[in-house]
């Protein structure tokens, strides 16, 4: 089978591999839609993403597809059913699961990550992994239910309540989806701070109260015109020091801070503990998702969560390294890969 294998820092190969092993609890899939994640960016250049990436491995952990195959023990998929992958298998053994913290597990598979993944024509997860798609759901809505379930478990511990104030710091798909959740917890001003137009675009369709571009214009000063008066939560999806920094700055009094967005292992930011202290700021991060596939797919399927404008293109195998090597082509939205 055709496959995207990594191999090391800068070097991933398009190849024929052998296909997967089915085991008695495994699901073959053959994919049809896989999602270009910033996990993959960072483990391109070398940086640890959610897991340690052992080389060589095929990635890509948001994908879906076909079930082409089932192991002897698997009785509630067949061959022809439409489904959905959740990357990250428990053991269920370990102290964090039976705690439930099962996302630390200290066994964790991830495939794309671990384990081969989806930028492949095949895939085989274990049953536990997998979950039907919804009739109105395409394959490439399907592939987003992953980043939609890491927003949901971030969105979560916001604690967003009906009539607050948000700000969202990047217009990139995890920022897109963000502000669409920070509306549906009951958000009654969004804004978002973005450089790219033509995101800020889209964000405005998708229910953006104000955009801002935090490179051209006064963020405090647009937010005050705008109405933003307290801003209770603020949600970081860059992953850089600089805006880090930022979403600390423009911060309310008691207000969430979360840092969503992923940085490289060693960098840093410059934090004021009077700031904090003052204002009484929770400092947030999110790490994967735990327990939130099923919500995604259901917000997905029933229309409440557009996971399609912010898509950029989709594009065969072979597009992916020049993808995971160009900056400029992934800030113009989403790259989806059909092997």
């Amino acid at each position: 089978m055709k496959s995207a294998v990594f191999y090391g820092k800068h070097d991933i190969r398009i190849q024929e591999h052998e296909m997967p092993a089915v085991g008695p609890k495994d699901v073959l899939i053959r994919v049809k839609a896989c999602g270009v994640c910033g996990t993959d960016v960072h483990i391109y250049e070398g940086d640890k993403g959610a897991a340690e990436v052992a080389p060589p491995t095929i990635l890509g952990h948001e994908f879906s597809g076909i079930v082409e195959k089932v192991g002897e023990a698997v009785t509630d998929y067949r061959p022809g059913d439409r489904v959905c992958v959740d990357p990250n298998c428990y053991c269920g053994a370990c102290t964090p699961c039976r705690n439930g913290a099962a996302h630390y597990c200290e066994h964790m598979i991830g495939y794309g990550t671990t384990v081969n993944g989806g930028f492949a024509e095949y895939c085989a997860v274990n049953v536990r992994q997998v979950y039907r798609l919804g009739e109105r759901t395409s394959f490439e809505q399907g592939a987003m239910a992953e980043p939609v379930a890491c927003c949901l478990h971030g969105i979560d511990m916001c604690r967003i309540q009906p009539g607050s104030q948000a700000v969202v710091i990047g217009g990139g798909m995890i920022g897109l989806l963000m502000l669409q959740l920070a509306k549906l917890e009951g958000a009654a001003k969004v804004a978002l701070l973005e450089p790219v137009e033509e995101k800020r675009l889209v964000a405005a369709k998708l229910g953006a109260d104000v955009c801002i571009d935090p490179l051209q214009e006064d963020v405090k000063e647009q937010l005050h015109k705008a109405g933003f008066t307290w801003v209770n939560t603020v949600i970081e999806c860059v992953g850089r020091p600089a805006t880090i920094e930022q979403a600390i700055d423009i911060a309310g009094n008691k207000a969430v801070v979360m840092m969503f967005g992923l940085t490289k292992p060693d960098e840093t930011i410059a934090v004021k503990p009077f700031e904090i202290f003052k204002k009484e700021l929770e400092l947030k991060a999110s790490y994967i998702n735990p327990y939130t596939q099923k919500r995604a797919l259901d917000l997905i399927d029933t229309g409440r969560l557009d996971v399609s404008s912010m898509v950029y293109g989709t594009y065969g195998l072979e597009k992916l390294e020049e993808i995971l090597r160009d900056a400029q082509a992934r800030a113009k939205g989403k790259y989806i890969i059909c092997p």
